[in-house]
């Protein structure tokens, strides 16, 4: 998530690494916090990789602060995992805020409402966060107002995602 993040704010634009911390909390701050022992060695193996560019430019004050710019290669990377995302970027919540965030970097509207069919898919399998052997159960079998609160804020939630998700790969349809 959090390379498919980076790659994804710098196709934009270059950031300041500051300014990229504050575009990740933004989006997923408030579930999953990015520490700066997680990002800066993301971004690190990122720049490694040839995915981005770091550029030195003299600070206001007196340090120099470093730009990140996505390469060539960091935006062909960003455009195939955007086409082909892993299954876990289909299923995760985390996975799935970051990947629609930037679908719109896909120009293809085949490929976009292709992997909101995968989405489509993934949330139309029956589920639930409690199991009786291998049964899904349903907010109606529970008692306790808490489990069958959480299950009916789940199947609202999935209910509203449906209907958007339906829309959207008709209007990428037509």
């Amino acid at each position: 998530m959090l390379k498919l993040a980076i790659l994804g704010f710098l196709y934009d634009r270059p950031l300041h690494g500051y300014e990229l911390r504050r575009h990740l909390a933004a989006l997923t701050g408030h579930v999953r916090p990015i520490s700066d022992g997680s990002l800066y060695p993301a971004i690190k193996r990122l720049e490694a990789d040839g995915l981005l560019v770091r550029e030195t430019e003299p600070g206001s004050a007196a340090a120099p602060r470093h730009t990140l710019h996505l390469t060539g290669a960091g935006r062909t990377a960003l455009l195939d995992r955007l086409r082909a995302p892993e299954p876990l970027d289909i299923s995760d919540g985390n996975r799935w805020t970051a990947l629609v965030s930037f679908l719109r970097h896909l120009d293809d509207p085949a490929a976009q409402a292709a992997v909101l069919r995968r989405r489509i898919d993934f949330l139309s399998e029956p589920a639930s966060f409690f199991y009786e052997g291998d049964r899904p159960r349903a907010a109606e079998e529970f008692t306790d107002p808490f489990r069958r609160g959480l299950l009916l804020t789940a199947r609202a939630t999935t209910e509203a995602e449906l209907s958007w998700l339906g829309a959207a790969v008709d209007e990428l349809s037509s």
